[in-house]
């Protein structure tokens, strides 16, 4: 098996397969986000608990400390709480820290003798998944007051977090490509030329990916522009931090791989020796530790159960992606080289690896749920019904596979050595032509569960949503003043054919505190829209607060909420995001009056 795999992978790539393989690593790096969902999800972004003071609330007398409780741990910034005095002056505070020594709470110190009137508390944190968080609340001594926001730098730098997050799944595809690759050839025996040039963009892609995310890592968390990378103080701070250890771990996991690499190519034809394949054991377990130990997993309820469960996902999704399109290059470049008992080897390694996918995307779901509840009554639960039922339709495409690969090697069983070369050659052409396009409608399939999976990955997940919402204080006063309530509509064009249209914005009262939202969606021909998502945030550049997410709900025909809070007047800009298919979607911004 071994030497007609090398032998076949050597021959010339013909002309037809080149426009295929010159996608496949595009293609997996859509297909490796497919199965995240089960640890990803559950580490979107920590959400604020509680506060004290608490928001909105008028106090007799000036506190003397903030406070500010989270749903998992955090870790903080230099400026990770600012207080803003009426005049939206920033106040001399006491050092950031720790609330009893408690990872999950952030409090500071207020100098005593604080003036009458609103005091407002901007806030930014890296939550435990490594995303930074952020947000604002206010409170009053004696009365509520206004004031207008001085101009200051921005809130967040949008490239600096589409960059890192790109290059977050570059990150991935190379592990899944090294990983899976490696796998592959150590089970069916050699690696040939393309298969260990794979391997070779598996193990650039990480290492890059790696490099780049340590020097990215500062100005994502401070949401400040691309030149702070290379800033020596940033680079210091991300250095000691935990997702730069965990980053640093893996640049030195990718050394010892890189070794590993070089040796696959000394022995092909035979695959990686017993020492080797140790090894490469070795090194897949830590490089899919350096993730568990810097996301989610690492922080919550049942810590080690839970790093155990990242690590075993990681490593599952990278065995089956990463079989997968090394399945899908031999398929192209060498279909005579694979026998039908060299793909059923395979087969039955893959199904495995989708058994503890399913296993371990079950406990991150329920980690991240926290209740039966929580699937109907929160916008993550709901998400992850519709991944569930995209992850079947995948498991049947998988299934579809599997039953040709069973087809295939009954019947080389039944032939046996003594049939015709030619009758044989000729069935065997057939089995592997449908098996081509099995696995081809496996990966088309992938695509949608990616499309879903992209969206859940962002939403907070339905504990801490629960949670957030069980500790809400009442909605507080709202500033004295005029409401401001406006309607804006924005134009949006995605660049496909009707794809664009216009959204319009309804925003009420228009005033500090407690706001409703309206967002209608209207096609190119004026009419209502129904669009698959609306996702909209507010942004108070003049005094760097937010993004506030509106978190904006599917109300059948528009999209809307109730509860948006917004703690200071002055000029926010509405940042909204369209999706008006699955794969197509575009952002648009505005500025909006908010009054006091």
């Amino acid at each position: 098996m071994g030497e007609g795999l090398r032998d076949g992978l050597r021959r010339p790539v013909r002309p037809a397969a080149v426009p295929v393989l010159f996608l496949l690593p595009s293609l997996l790096l859509f297909l490796l986000l497919v199965l995240l969902g089960g640890a990803g999800p559950a580490s979107a972004h920590a959400a604020l608990k509680e506060s004290d003071p608490r928001d909105g609330t008028v106090l007799k007398t000036a506190p003397r400390q903030v406070t500010l409780a989270f749903t998992e741990s955090v870790s903080l910034l230099d400026d990770s709480l600012r207080v803003l005095d009426p005049d939206n002056r920033p106040l001399r505070t006491g050092e950031t820290g720790r609330a009893d020594g408690r990872s999950s709470t952030v409090r500071t110190t207020l100098p005593p003798g604080l003036a009458r009137g609103t005091y407002t508390i901007a806030w930014r944190v890296v939550s435990a998944d490594s995303h930074p968080v952020s947000g604002a609340l206010l409170f009053s001594v004696g009365e509520p007051s206004a004031t207008e926001a001085p101009p200051t730098a921005p809130a967040e730098d949008p490239a600096t977090t589409s960059l890192y997050n790109l290059v977050r799944y570059v990150a991935y595809g190379g592990l899944a490509l090294l990983i899976g690759v490696f796998v592959f050839t150590a089970l069916l025996g050699g690696v040939g030329a393309p298969l260990h040039g794979l391997l070779w963009a598996g193990w650039w892609a990480l290492t890059a990916a790696t490099a780049l995310l340590l020097l990215l890592r500062g100005p994502y968390e401070r949401g400040s522009g691309l030149a702070d990378a290379l800033d020596p103080s940033v680079l210091a701070q991300t250095a000691t931090s935990r997702p730069g250890i965990a980053l640093l771990a893996r640049l030195g996991l990718l050394a010892g791989a890189y070794l590993l690499v070089r040796r696959s190519g000394a022995v092909d034809g035979r695959g990686p020796g017993r020492a080797a394949l140790g090894g490469g054991v070795a090194l897949s377990a830590g490089l899919a530790l350096t993730w568990a130990v810097a996301e989610h997993a690492s922080a919550g309820i049942q810590v080690s159960v839970a790093m155990a469960s990242s690590v075993l996902h990681l490593l599952a999704m990278a065995v089956w992606l990463g079989g997968l399109t090394a399945l899908l290059t031999v398929l192209h470049r060498a279909p005579g080289a694979l026998t039908a008992t060299g793909v059923a080897r395979f087969s039955r390694l893959a199904l495995g690896a989708v058994t503890v996918l399913a296993g371990t995307g079950v406990y991150q779901s329920w980690r991240g749920l926290g209740s039966w509840d929580a699937f109907t009554a929160t916008t993550y639960g709901r998400l992850l019904l519709a991944k569930t039922g995209a992850v079947l339709l995948l498991l049947a495409a998988a299934g579809l596979s599997r039953r040709w690969t069973a087809r295939w090697l009954e019947k080389e069983k039944e032939e046996g050595e003594g049939e015709g070369e030619g009758k044989e050659k000729g069935a065997d052409d057939r089995h592997r032509g449908h098996l081509r396009r099995s696995v081809l409608a496996e990966s088309t399939v992938a695509v949608v569960v990616l499309v879903v999976t992209t969206v859940l990955t962002g939403t907070l997940p339905g504990r801490a949503e629960a949670e957030s919402a069980a500790a809400a204080p009442a909605a507080g006063t709202a500033a004295p003043g005029e409401p401001t309530a406006s309607s804006n509509v924005v134009p949006f064009d995605v660049g496909t054919p009707n794809g664009h249209g216009e959204v319009q914005i309804d925003l009420g009262p228009g005033r500090v505190g407690t706001n409703s939202v309206q967002a209608v969606v209207f096609g190119p021909d004026g009419g209502i829209s129904t669009v698959p998502e609306v996702r909209l945030t507010f942004t108070l550049r003049a005094q760097d607060v937010g993004p506030i997410d509106a978190r904006l709900e599917n109300k059948g025909g528009y999209w809307g909420t109730e509860g948006l809070r917004l703690p200071l007047p002055g000029t926010w800009t509405m940042r909204i995001t369209v999706r008006t298919t699955e794969i197509d979607q575009v952002t648009v911004e505005k500025d909006v009056r908010v009054g006091q």
